[in-house]
């Protein structure tokens, strides 16, 4: 039997899901999205809106980069799980359900990547880090060992995060920033080191 994956988003992230789904077997994709001018993405067709996820008979993956946005998808059902075959990830690794793990990314020993993250292309989450529900660690990201970001944080594209480190939940550390200390409450943050700006 074929496999069979609907992906909600027919977006730039869907259309990388959908690269991804292939490689990983899947002979049908199909694409849904609430915007109904939107008919095909990447060749797939636009099979109707979000509310066919609940009883999409197949696969289902939640391609929406926001992530409150993801995380109220993906309580209508079980998600799979996409990994790049070109990711490296350790066999000691826990991935949640609903991740992507993207070409390039690592995910070292003893990590735990929680549902709905992403992990970037290029990206790396070292030995023992916790990684939240619903978090985005950006395209050439590099979050070091034994750190713990809170859930929906998103860490901006080249940005590091230093080891033994806690960011807060529903952080947005921006593209470059370095964190060397502990982030203890939500916010924006950015810069060499990171400061909060709002």
């Amino acid at each position: 039997m074929n496999k069979k994956i609907l992906i909600a988003g027919a977006n730039g992230h869907g259309k990388v899901a959908a690269d991804i789904a292939e490689l990983n077997g899947y002979k049908v994709i199909e694409f849904c999205d609430d915007d109904e001018s939107i008919k095909e993405c990447v060749g797939y067709p636009v099979i109707g809106k979000t509310d066919l996820i609940s009883d999409y008979e197949g696969d289902v993956f939640i391609a929406i980069g926001n992530p409150v946005t993801r995380e109220r998808f993906m309580k209508k059902r079980e998600c799979v799980t996409l990994i790049h075959p070109n990711a490296t990830v350790s066999k000691k690794a826990v991935i949640g359900s609903g991740c992507v793990l993207m070409a390039g990314a690592v995910v070292n020993s003893c990590a735990v990547i929680g549902e709905g993250s992403i992990v970037n292309t290029c990206a790396s989450v070292d030995h023992d880090c916790v990684i939240g529900k619903y978090v985005h660690v950006s395209v050439g990201a590099h979050v070091a060992g034994t750190c713990t970001i809170g859930d929906r944080t998103w860490v901006g594209a080249g940005a590091i995060v230093n080891n033994n480190l806690s960011i807060s939940n529903d952080c947005m550390i921006g593209s470059g920033t370095v964190v060397i200390d502990d982030i203890n409450e939500p916010g924006t943050y950015v810069g060499v080191p990171a400061k909060k700006i709002k």
